[in-house]
């Protein structure tokens, strides 16, 4: 027991479990196996590097290690197909995250789609000093060991895609919050790859740690507890803890875990590859690295180790999806986001970084070219000797240990300064904030790191002074003082990709937007002005711009000026930009094809073939096609589409939508082509018969609303003439009217204003009708439904506008207010819930029955109460006079014009009452009915 380096330590571990537990046995088998670990992991011949994600002291100790030891092979714990993409870093602004992506899937389910997984990089990181150092320094090579992309989703629960890593959410409230909501969604939904996750999966333990360190989460118990005391540490000393935690945390996970199998999996991965390259490359394990997160370091899979005899893991093919790489903006904000830290924390983190940089006088590594930030280049700097063979390990985990955590003065100086600018930053931000507040953001910091057991206060208790001494009740702008804390701390930083690192597809979309004279890299919002009668160069730029809007989120591309609708341009339009801001969306598209109109029509056709795809989604499609892509193949590929989705429809849901649509595309194929495509005919003549046929259930089913109902008559009464010279048969519609039976008062009246237009309802019997309604008191509080089904009536039946008014004017005029008071609020609600779109017109017409003037209202009489005067007898034998005649007879051309056209023949005659002669007295007396139509319009 007592062998190895650790001997000691793990006697003084057992007998202390022995001691405080009353038995040897379970804690004991813990402490005695995290020394055992501990003693694995630093024995395996292979040099294992154990680090945290996102640590300045795992980078620091990166920075130590890499110019003291100068590997030739570094093993690096990231998806093994990452690996070429490593080297667009230099051409980027730091922190970016590299990315697979899938939108096609083949052998995972299609709900899962599409798929993302990103790994975020940022400066204050271990894994970017060995990359940064691996492709600065010639003869070095760096090897990605860890699972695909590919299989990251295959060893996902089949339930859920986002459990391949599951990272653990912080007690912080803020998470979300605040003006950093906009930059925590850099990542999307991606799935995130953490490099050295290093937290405890054990609930009890994690909030034990945190109410005995007195801290409110995490990353603050890490910075304290860890960051700190190995900021300094050498590097056995470094290793060695870092694996004791790993170990630890690693031992108290809840048994039967699935992360716990994915995890020995990822391990197993790892040592396979890594033996694989050793093998293939003969490398020397003296001169290798193996970086991975701590947790993988206190492995115990009989993979572990190049000694191992155990056989090598059985890795699975991966499938067939295709995944498309490339590099996406990230921030700190995104990064807490995404792996569930402290709003703060990595932005705190990289001031710590550079901090501990420039007190330490390390040159770090860094990528030739690389934007934004300071340091060096390792390779810039006098390298010292390689180093030898390792020595013996020595035991450092019991004077660790057992010593006081080292005291750290307290900086007033530093204090001082933050206090005094957090108070200047509070009153721009509309607090009334004072010097007394500094004071007592300074002494409350003091006292929170007392009561804390820390002599200097830490960028966490400076935040909580802060928000308890200055922030009173309510927050009076955007940020409330915890986010101006983070801004002052070094706020949230955001990467970003540069122009050679970008996809084709992006490169283009800047590189066709340049005659704007923009820079479209920027983060901020730009206005274009885009004159296209005066420069029509800038046509291109538009289209480009109307696909962009269609394409990406809603604030990228935004038209402020300007419209691009079915046969119309505007030729001057202005646009607001912020194409950096939304880079990643950008980038994304990328990834579906090379440029934004392959991208666009593969969009198109998907929305019109997958399984969710609706007749109405595919109409606009199609003028989506049109107005964006102008291609005729296109859309007539389109319209098929449409066509057979609305044969194959079961519901009459989406009616409304294929009417407005449908009225639409037939308008402009009429004004721009000199015949209908073959496709709007065969959704008109399947539209009419499939109609037809679901008119009867649609009429009784509750499900179906009235606006659904009265969407379908339009489509039959407004399509009638089409589908009727298109070889259907007016028969279907009127038996499908006559199968009809309605029992809601809406759906009954739209039965009776299609009868109505259908002609077996006159127009006499639809008013006694609703007389009657109106005089039976057990149906007026009813009859606001009836009048919600008359207006919805006036899309199919127009001509009956008339009516309505009537209707509605003579329920007013007889109901008294007893029963009309109440009944209002119930005629406006239906008539807003059901048909606003149609009460304007109703109202129009309203105003062209009802006098404008006060005046004229008292002498005013209703036309359907005034007296009717019939035509006489003798009137229909000779010739009808009246102000109509008058009129046909001011405009001979276009009576003889008809006339013509109905087979009429015969000259003008004059006599006395008739100035119309043989040819208009035959059109007359041919139809009576339009005659005497007519002249009741003009007041005859």
């Amino acid at each position: 027991m007592a062998a190895g380096p650790f001997g000691a330590l793990r006697e003084q571990l057992t007998d202390a479990a022995a001691t405080f537990a009353g038995s040897a046995d379970a804690l004991a088998g813990i402490l005695a196996g995290i020394v055992d670990d501990v003693d694995r992991a630093l024995g395996e011949r292979l040099e294992i590097f154990p680090v945290c994600h996102h640590s300045p002291a795992s980078a620091l100790a990166m920075v130590r290690r890499l110019r003291h030891k100068q590997p030739k092979v570094i093993y690096l714990e990231l998806c093994e197909d990452l690996q070429p993409l490593l080297g667009e870093l230099r051409n980027c602004r730091l922190p970016v995250a590299v990315q697979a992506f899938a939108s096609e899937l083949d052998g995972f389910p299609a709900e899962w789609g599409p798929l993302s997984v990103v790994a975020p990089v940022t400066e204050a990181s271990a894994e970017y000093q060995a990359i940064a150092y691996a492709l600065e320094t010639p003869g070095v090579e760096l090897v990605l060991v860890d699972r695909s992309t590919d299989h990251v989703f295959q060893w996902s629960p089949r339930g859920d895609a986002g459990a391949a890593t599951d990272p653990p959410a912080d007690t912080a409230p803020e998470a979300a919050g605040g003006e950093a909501g906009e930059q925590t969604a850099l990542h999307g939904d991606a799935v995130g790859v953490e490099i050295g996750d290093l937290r405890p999966r054990f609930a009890e333990l994690e909030a034990y740690l945190l109410h005995h360190g007195k801290v409110r989460h995490w990353s603050e118990w890490w910075d304290q507890y860890v960051e700190r005391p190995l900021a300094d540490a050498d590097h056995d000393t470094y290793r060695q803890v870092m694996v004791l935690i790993g170990s630890l945390f690693r031992r108290l996970r809840p048994a039967g875990s699935d992360r716990t199998d994915r995890d020995e999996d990822r391990e197993r991965y790892m040592w396979t590859r890594m033996r694989e390259h050793l093998a293939a490359s003969g490398a020397d394990p003296a001169d290798c690295l193996y970086v991975c997160g701590a947790f993988h370091a206190a492995s115990r899979v009989e993979q572990f180790g190049l000694d191992s005899p155990a056989p090598d893991f059985a890795i699975t093919p991966r499938t067939g999806t295709r995944w498309r790489y490339g590099l996406i903006p990230s921030s700190h904000s995104a990064i807490e986001a995404q792996f569930g830290l402290a709003p703060g924390s990595v932005s705190i983190a990289a001031a710590n970084w550079t901090q501990a940089v420039g007190r330490s006088g390390l040159t770090t590594y860094r990528l030739d070219g690389q934007r934004g930030g300071k340091g060096g280049r390792g390779r810039r700097k006098a390298v010292p000797p390689a180093a030898g063979p390792a020595g013996p390990v020595a035991d450092r985990l019991t004077g660790f240990l057992a010593a006081p955590p080292p005291l750290d003065g307290l900086d007033e100086a530093e204090l001082r300064g933050w206090c005094v600018d957090i108070v200047r930053l509070a009153r721009r931000n509309g607090y009334l904030a004072s010097t007394a507040d500094a004071i007592a953001v300074f002494e409350t910091s003091i006292l929170l790191a007392g009561l804390r057991n820390r002599a200097r206060p830490t960028p966490y208790d400076f935040a909580d002074a802060a928000v308890t001494c200055i922030e009173k009740d309510v927050v009076p702008g955007r940020r409330d003082v915890r986010r101006l804390c983070e801004i002052l701390l070094g706020g949230d930083r955001i990467g970003q990709v540069g122009y050679d690192a970008l996809p084709p597809l992006a490169r283009d979309v800047l590189d066709r937007l340049r005659p704007l004279g923009l820079d479209l890299e920027k983060r901020t919002i730009q206005r274009a002005l885009l004159d296209l009668h005066a420069t029509p160069a800038l046509a291109g730029c538009s289209d480009l711009l109307w696909m962009l809007r269609h394409l990406l989120p809603g604030d990228a591309v935004r038209p402020i000026m300007g419209e691009r609708r079915l046969g119309h341009r505007s030729i001057q339009e202005s646009w607001d930009l912020a194409l950096g801001r939304h880079q990643r969306a950008l980038i994304e598209l990328g990834y579906e094809g090379v440029t934004i109109e392959q991208v666009l029509e593969q969009r198109l056709r998907r929305s019109v073939r997958g399984p969710d795809a609706t007749a109405a989604g595919a109409l606009a499609a199609v003028e989506d096609a049109i107005r964006l892509l102008d291609s005729p193949r296109l859309v007539d590929e389109l319209g098929a589409r449409a066509v057979e989705l609305l044969a194959a429809e079961r519901t009459v849901d989406d009616a409304p939508e294929v009417l407005r649509r449908i009225r639409r595309l037939l308008a402009h194929h009429r004004a721009t082509a000199p015949t209908l495509p073959a496709w709007c005919e065969a959704f008109v003549t399947t539209g009419y018969a499939h109609y037809c046929t679901l008119l009867p259930t649609a009429f009784v089913e509750e499900e179906t609303g009235v606006r659904q109902v009265g969407a379908m008559l339009g489509f039959l009464f407004s399509m009638e003439s089409l589908a009727l010279s298109l070889g259907c048969d007016r028969s279907q519609l009127e038996l499908a009217v006559a199968q009809s039976h309605p029992e809601s008062p809406a759906k009954v009246a739209l039965l009776w204003a299609a009868r109505h237009q259908l002609g077996l309802l006159p127009l006499a019997e639809l008013r006694q009708r609703c007389a009657d309604l109106l005089g039976n008191p057990l149906v007026v509080p009813a009859f606001p439904r009836y009048l919600s089904g008359f207006v919805h009536a006036l899309e199919p039946v127009p001509g009956l506008a008339p009516f309505v008014v009537e209707t509605m004017s003579t329920a007013f005029a007889r109901l008294p207010d007893p029963v009309l008071l109440p009944w209002l609020p119930t005629l406006i609600t239906t008539l807003r819930e059901h048909g606003p779109e149609l009460v304007p017109l109703l109202v129009r017409e309203a105003a062209r029955t009802f006098p404008g003037t006060l005046p004229e209202l008292d002498a005013w009489v209703p036309p359907w109460l005034g007296p009717t005067p019939g035509p006489a007898p003798a009137a229909r034998a000779t010739a009808p006079t009246g102000q109509v005649h008058g009129l046909l007879a001011a405009h001979p051309m276009a009576v003889d014009a008809v006339a013509g056209l109905l087979g009429c023949d015969g000259g003008w005659s004059t006599p006395v009452d008739a100035p119309a002669g043989s040819a208009a007295t035959t059109l007359l007396l041919a139809h009576p009915d339009t005659v005497e139509a007519v002249s009741v319009l003009l007041g005859g």
